[in-house]
């Protein structure tokens, strides 16, 4: 009983001190690639780099400790930070207060409804996502991932367009105009050095060295440059201007989003006393902010793209430095060799303290020490928006991790539960929120690399949190000056793995409908991007109208005898069927959404076949039967036998038969038409229903092909 609350009690048994010498190899192997990735997909969440360290921090610990596989290795995948980017991004700005603690209660979302599941045993919900959908939806997100990169990777500054293919054409754009090339070959000399180590050896942690090593030159060769400056030292009345509309535009956004609050909290009244009038007014005003809004979003991002498109010449003068635009510095000075550009977000910028950059982006100051433990708040306005986006994030993220589960324990002989997989990536979830993390899942690369390090329980987790926290406590100083184009590179050469091509050439072989249903789920996927949830939604809902469709339209097949003398389809094995008797094999449950297609079949068999005497139908495929399938045989047997042709049924099972008993079905066909075997039933009706035939030789006696 004890084991069932606390799986890992398991572990111990035959447990040594070898065994804890390798899982402590194994948990700081894989915290060596944790780290850095951790903060690659937090950044890749629209999360400050280090909240990626706190995800990486209590969900892994958890996770291992309450689930069911020793070697599944948890904490942020790219899927799901890309998701959750998603989510989050239509209810604030990325990266501020709000969106950290909308990520932090998606977390607690996400864990609440992975452990209600797995508590209730409903582990087969994720049974929804087929795995056509998953592939198509995968393949899509591993090139959004990659190409969301793009801009940390070129070192240019763009807005998020409505469409994600928009805003890499706006990167495009950019790059063109402009391209930082310190950043850009710090993230090619991160790719070398990955792509090369990963050659010479799998063993070699080739993300913490090429962290490492970038980092060491960043800091040496001075890789970030910035200057905080007065708007008076930038020698151009234009680009004053500029500022000065950017700013009036940006602060009349703020001014009408609190205007639209209080109509909110207008119309609410409005509704809670129903006035219909004042309904109809606050929903006016409403209108008419949200237009006015949009149109002053508009201004500030047609005023920033311009900001950012601009480029200075720096010059060290008397009193300081100045700034001209490229192209514009007088002869009489020189320049400092550096392109100068000014920083613009999403607020206001400050004309006695604007950030010009003359160099590359790196991670920054990351706080030191471990997050505080707190319940999450809840909103429930913001919980009832976030809940769809939760319970697709919580399927995908399980889904993924007992997928990878699964594979570890096909080659180390261990027994998984889903269910309680769920419980464990549940609260690993539940109480990484409480220690501020954002929605964390099963990672394949960092898993592959603890099965690799010979892993022998969950306890390798458990070091690799606990390294995690000594890297909190001691080492954030180090990882100053990480470039952002490095944490993008890391990105990027984690989501190659991710592309299955032969994954489409799978499904198209093996069912041409789910090979049209991954390629729709992967190009909507594509074409919705960033409303990722659109992707999945369409890719579901073509799985389940297949099924129903086959479901409504099972396989009814005509039998004769094959040549390895079994009974085959006389369509697909090109077999000649029997003038007097036809054997009719119906495959699937018999339920009212086809039973009038067995019928229909039925029907179109007897007016086909002139010579008919005898129907046999075959039930060892009808699993399953409900009061319409049963009356629709009751009602075929008078149609049937109306016409002069009998009919009989064979290999009936326990289930279905208990059904014929109750209804009166038995007495009705007859306890003589029901047979156990096929062999048994044309025993029973061959000889009978071939009486004055001119048939010499039955086909359900001997093979006889069509041609």
């Amino acid at each position: 009983m004890l084991k069932r609350f606390f799986p890992f009690i398991d572990w111990f048994n035959d447990y040594g001190l070898e065994s804890l010498r390798i899982d402590f190899v194994a948990g700081l192997t894989v915290a060596l690639v944790l780290i850095p990735q951790s903060m690659a997909y937090a950044q890749l969440a629209g999360l400050p780099a280090y909240y990626g360290l706190y995800a990486a921090f209590l969900p892994p610990m958890v996770a291992a400790l309450f689930g069911s596989s020793r070697q599944l290795a948890t904490g942020p995948v790219a899927v799901v930070s890309l998701m959750t980017s998603a989510s989050l991004e239509p209810l604030a700005t990325a990266g501020s207060n709000g969106y950290i603690a909308y990520a932090i209660l998606l977390a607690l979302m996400v864990g609440l409804f992975q452990l209600s599941l797995g508590v209730l045993r409903l582990g087969l919900l994720v049974n929804f996502l087929s795995h056509p959908v998953v592939n198509g939806f995968t393949n899509a997100a591993a090139l959004i991932i990659a190409s969301s990169q793009l801009s940390k990777i070129f070192g240019v500054y763009v807005d998020k367009s409505e469409h994600h293919y928009e805003t890499i054409w706006r990167v495009i754009q950019s790059a063109i105009h402009y391209t930082h090339w310190p950043t850009f070959f710090m993230a090619v000399f991160a790719f070398a050095v990955m792509f090369g180590l990963k050659r010479i050896s799998s063993r070699i942690p080739n993300v913490l060295v090429a962290v490492v090593l970038t980092t060491i030159i960043s800091w040496a060769i001075g890789f970030q440059h910035n200057t905080t400056v007065d708007i008076s030292a930038i020698q151009s009345p234009r680009v004053h201007k500029l500022i000065e509309a950017f700013n009036k535009a940006v602060n009349t956004i703020e001014q009408y989003s609190k205007a639209r609050k209080e109509v909110a909290k207008a119309l609410e009244k409005a509704h809670r006393s129903h006035n219909i009038l004042a309904v109809l007014d606050a929903e006016h005003d409403a209108n008419v902010l949200i237009i006015n809004m949009e149109r002053a979003k508009h201004h500030a991002s047609t005023y920033r793209r311009k900001l950012r498109y601009l480029l200075f010449e720096g010059t060290e003068q008397p009193d300081g430095i100045k700034f001209y635009i490229k192209g514009e510095l007088p002869k009489k000075y020189q320049s400092d060799g550096r392109i100068w550009r000014i920083k613009v977000g999403n607020k206001p910028l400050k004309p006695d303290n604007l950030l010009m950059m003359g160099g590359g982006a790196v991670v920054g100051t990351i706080p030191r020490g471990l997050p505080s433990l707190t319940m999450p708040k809840i909103d429930l306005n913001v919980a009832l928006r976030l809940f769809p986006y939760a319970a697709i994030i919580s399927l995908l993220g399980f889904m993924e991790a007992i997928s990878i589960a699964k594979a570890m324990a096909g080659k180390t002989g261990q027994r998984l539960d889903p269910n309680q997989e769920l419980i464990g990536q549940g609260l690993g979830n539940i109480l990484g929120a409480m220690g501020k993390s954002y929605p964390t899942s099963g990672s394949f690369s960092r898993s592959a690399v603890n099965l690799q390090a010979g892993a022998v329980s969950g306890m390798s987790s458990v070091f690799t949190s606990l390294t995690v926290v000594i890297a909190l406590l001691f080492l954030t100083p180090l990882l100053y000056h990480l470039p952002q184009s490095v944490l993008a590179a890391v990105i990027m050469m984690a989501v190659i793995g991710l592309v299955n091509i032969s994954g489409f050439v799978h499904a198209w072989k093996a069912q041409r409908y789910d090979g049209i249903i991954l390629i729709i789920s992967f190009v909507s996927t594509l074409a919705f991007a960033p409303h990722l949830d659109k992707g999945i939604m369409i890719g579901v809902v073509l799985s389940l109208l297949v099924f129903l469709y086959k479901s409504m339209r099972p396989t009814v097949a005509s039998l004769a005898r094959g040549r390895d003398f079994a009974f085959r389809c006389t369509n697909v094995h090109g077999l000649m069927e029997c003038k007097y008797i036809s054997m009719i094999r119906f495959d699937g449950p018999l339920f009212f959404a086809n039973a009038s297609y067995l019928e229909d079949k039925i029907m179109e068999i007897m007016r086909t076949k002139k010579t008919l005497k005898h129907i046999i139908i075959v039930s060892n495929g009808i699993n399953d039967i409900d009061a319409s399938g049963e009356e629709t045989l009751s009602l075929l047997v008078d149609r049937v036998r109306s016409a002069g042709i009998d009919i009989s049924m064979s290999g009936v099972n326990e289930s279905v038969m208990e059904v014929f008993k109750r209804t009166n079905f038995v007495e009705k066909i007859g306890e003589d038409h029901i047979y156990p075997t096929m062999e048994a039933a044309i025993k029973g009706t061959h000889e009978e229903a071939h009486r004055d035939g001119e048939e010499d030789i039955c086909p359900l006696i001997m093979p006889i092909p069509s041609s």
